[in-house]
């Protein structure tokens, strides 16, 4: 028997058994409860890293899947995420941009080795994913370049009124990222406690200072 004839013989067979192979499967839901409870008995606790960290929230559990979520569910994630925002104490936004280059140059935090989870303690870790300096050379590129930031849109003093808009699209993008873009890759610094109010405050000087080496 010819190679060719063998196939056609065996096609309606292979074909009866991939669909009894279907027809027998778990539907998507159990080997989705299936999946995660393998991922959580492949960790445990250890030092500050708790297994609670796989616990996902609305935008984390849509942005996991293979698809990106439906328009609907990405706009319920970005309304959340602007609602949880918490805007900085006296409307106090800017800090020293010094401290916030130091931030950025800073990848430590949150590791099983750190003593402490106290956002005191944590980097911004910031030029793993952005240029930030035009001096610096090496940083990530997941991100945009934030080189010349605060210049690029215009803000000459960051206390000025009309420079409003983009301070506080700026630490509203800094405290919950998902405000803007529901499957952002961003830390979400403020909301997750990464960062605390000063330092978010130095980073946003870093961004728009004029002063600041971003924006020369």
């Amino acid at each position: 028997m010819n190679t060719m004839k063998m196939l056609d013989r065996l096609t309606p067979w292979v074909l009866a058994c991939s669909l009894a192979g279907c027809a027998s499967a778990p539907p998507s839901a159990e080997l989705d409860q299936q999946a995660v409870a393998a991922i959580k008995a492949s960790f445990r606790d250890q030092g500050i890293a708790k297994v609670d960290r796989l616990n996902q929230d609305l935008g984390q559990q849509a942005c996991s899947s293979a698809s990106p979520p439906p328009p609907e569910v990405a706009k319920r994630i970005e309304e959340q995420a602007l609602a949880s925002i918490r805007w900085p104490a006296g409307g106090r936004y800017i800090g020293d941009w010094r401290e916030g280059e130091k931030l950025a140059q800073n990848g430590r935090g949150m590791t099983w080795t750190d003593a402490s989870a106290a956002a005191k303690d944590n980097g911004g870790s910031c030029y793993n994913c952005h240029q930030i300096e035009r001096k610096e050379i090496s940083f990530g590129t997941i991100g945009p370049s934030l080189w010349n930031y605060g210049k690029l849109r215009g803000v000459k003093d960051a206390a000025d009124p009309a420079s409003l808009p983009i301070v506080q699209y700026t630490w509203g993008k800094l405290w919950n990222s998902k405000s803007y873009a529901a499957c952002s890759n961003m830390p979400r610094f403020g909301h997750m406690g990464l960062l605390d109010e000063d330092q978010l405050r130095n980073l946003m000087a870093l961004l728009l200072d004029p002063k600041s080496p971003v924006n020369q």
